[in-house]
């Protein structure tokens, strides 16, 4: 998601700063965030050190999970591509005002990090038949203006359409609108563009690895 208004707290520099008990029932999420991100190969030298910071975040245990852990939460995300990989469809925040993935907050029924970006992703699209490569492809910290400042530790997937799907805008969006991967929107929320390269690799790469 977009940039906001600095956090004033970073579990890098501040490790404890939370005064929120963990919540149990992020456990199954908080246990699948913490193996993924461990196994995973970064895709560039900037998602390394923003996987780092998220494993150091998760020692503050499933409560990192939840929006209500103000020095920081992790989130999922997902570039939803066409069939063909030739369009990537965005959303223009309602709030944000800028051209984004889409994506947003954990809930305690997601068991894991990528069904928790394939649900944020069919409920901002509109879209049945979704389909997500479980490995990320990106991870990314920004400030957020929850809780009156915190940051958002963005896990990013890639995901699917079926051919022929049709979006349908939802309240969290303006617009919902598809685009050639080399001329995308403006205003573009920033660590959007970073995502295409590595979205279209991951579908060129290993297609029949993308599970309902």
């Amino acid at each position: 998601m977009p940039d906001a208004p600095p956090a004033p707290n970073d579990p890098q520099s501040s490790p404890a700063t939370t005064t929120v008990h963990a919540d149990d029932s992020y456990a199954a999420l908080h246990a699948d965030a913490t193996t993924l991100l461990t196994d995973w190969r970064p895709t560039s030298p900037a998602a390394a050190a923003a996987r780092d910071r998220t494993l150091a975040l998760l020692t503050a245990g499933p409560v990192a999970m939840s929006r209500a852990h103000r020095a920081g939460h992790v989130t999922a995300s997902a570039l939803v591509l066409d069939a063909t990989g030739s369009r990537v469809l965005l959303c223009l925040h309602r709030k944000f005002h800028r051209w984004v993935q889409l994506g947003g907050h954990c809930e305690t029924s997601d068991r894991t990090l990528a069904g928790a970006a394939l649900r944020e992703a069919t409920e901002e699209s509109g879209i049945g038949g979704l389909r997500i490569d479980p490995v990320p492809i990106d991870v990314d910290l920004h400030p957020v203006s929850c809780q009156g400042g915190s940051l958002h530790y963005d896990v990013r997937f890639t995901v699917v359409a079926p051919a022929g799907a049709v979006e349908h805008v939802s309240d969290e969006s303006t617009a919902l609108g598809w685009f050639p991967p080399e001329r995308l929107p403006e205003p573009l929320a920033d660590g959007t563009l970073q995502l295409v390269r590595p979205a279209l690799a991951s579908l060129r790469r290993s297609p029949l690895r993308l599970a309902p």
